[in-house]
């Protein structure tokens, strides 16, 4: 049985990028071993290691450890918490959507589409309210347009709605892929965004809560406005020590809840106990979004803040544990690779422009499955 030679510092470099050693010395018992030099993996051992470390399997065929870097810049609200590297979760995650990306470029392209005039069309300079209403009218919606939903959660799949309408395309998932067992971490980063003239990408953290994924998806936007292509975690939807990461949070919050009309309401229920239930409905918002927003405006205290954030964690907990059901396995795609972009793979698959096999790997889907996934979207069954 042939064995492979596999260096120190790469199987170490392999443990600790994984972020799981103790776990993964438990199901590799000589694993010490192979470490010390003593003795050396099968290459079916080592296939299996390279899945349990999320590791290319190549990589363990270098005598030094590669540097992996990501294409983007990774803005960290507390820099003494910047990790080393990225995760292999997040540098696989933002490798998809740039395949998926590239793609989408090259088929607009081809099908003469011209660019999008409002990608890096403003400047730092910008008032955040003057291009909060720029990004409003782009999306066709009306200053108000929050309170006509019924609830904050409808508001958010509406503005998901206008923002694949407007040409942008939208991945919402918790996971790496279609992978259950990686999921990814929204302490890490809650989401990215990939700025391109023809099919800029927004990609949301699903396994963040609910309720911070709108502000999220708010300041994404305003990075492609400013041109701007970044991953960041919006600690306490807190930016980074960035000029652009703090515009971006500027635009974001007058996006959702413009300064003028929180003083203008805010004076019939800053006695209210459930005030911030009250403004949240009001502004179809999270708790989250306008609790933050109170604090910004000076409309409360940073502890008061603080004291509501804790305890809006330990209930986003307590969701997250009871909420484990698999939802509609459709819907659930759709947010997964994005509407518009699905409906414009499958639409070139079905005329041949694109191979059943690319169409595999841009998705994520195969065989019956993508089949099935195709019907449902073109007949209308994934909303």
């Amino acid at each position: 049985m042939n064995r492979i030679s596999v260096s120190e510092p790469v199987l170490s470099w392999a443990l600790e990028r994984s972020s799981r050693r103790s776990s993964i010395e438990k199901r590799f018992p000589k694993l010490a071993e192979w470490l010390s030099g003593s003795s050396k993996p099968t290459l079916h051992q080592l296939e299996a290691l390279a899945r349990a470390t999320s590791t290319p399997l190549g990589y363990f065929f270098l005598p030094e450890p590669p540097k992996e870097l990501l294409s983007i810049p990774h803005f960290r609200t507390l820099v003494s918490e910047r990790p080393c590297q990225p995760s292999p979760d997040l540098l696989e995650t933002v490798q998809l959507m740039e395949r998926r990306q590239a793609w989408m470029r090259e088929h607009l392209i081809e099908q003469g589409h011209e660019p999008l005039d409002f990608v890096h069309s403003a400047q730092l300079t910008i008032g955040p309210g003057q291009l909060a209403d720029e990004m409003r009218r782009m999306l066709g919606l009306a200053k108000g347009w929050a309170a006509n939903q019924r609830r904050w959660t409808d508001a958010l799949r509406h503005l998901q709605s206008r923002i694949e309408g407007a040409g942008i395309l939208l991945a919402v998932s918790g996971i790496v892929g279609n992978n259950t067992h990686r999921k990814l971490d929204p302490a890490e980063f809650r989401g990215f965004v990939l700025v391109d003239e023809y099919a800029p990408l927004v990609f949301v953290n699903g396994a963040d809560g609910k309720a911070a994924q709108m502000f999220t998806l708010a300041h994404e936007l305003a990075h492609i406005w400013f041109g701007s292509s970044a991953a960041f975690d919006l600690r306490e939807l807190q930016p980074a020590d960035d000029e652009t990461e703090k515009a971006c949070n500027r635009v974001a919050a007058e996006f959702l809840v413009p300064a003028s009309q929180l003083f203008d309401f805010w004076p019939s229920v800053s006695q209210e106990p459930e005030r911030f239930q009250a403004t949240a409905r009001h502004f179809k918002v999270s708790k989250l979004v306008v609790t933050r927003r109170a604090m910004d405006l000076g409309l409360i205290t940073k502890r008061e803040f603080r004291d509501f954030y804790q305890d809006y964690q330990e209930k986003e907990r307590r969701a997250s544990a009871q909420s484990q059901g698999g939802g509609d396995f459709y819907a659930t795609q759709n947010l997964r690779i994005g509407r518009r972009f699905a409906e414009v793979v499958v639409r070139a698959a079905r005329e041949g422009k694109l191979l059943y096999r690319d169409a595999y790997q841009l998705t994520g889907l195969y065989g019956k499955t993508f089949e099935q996934y195709a019907h449902s979207l073109i007949n209308g069954r994934a909303t």
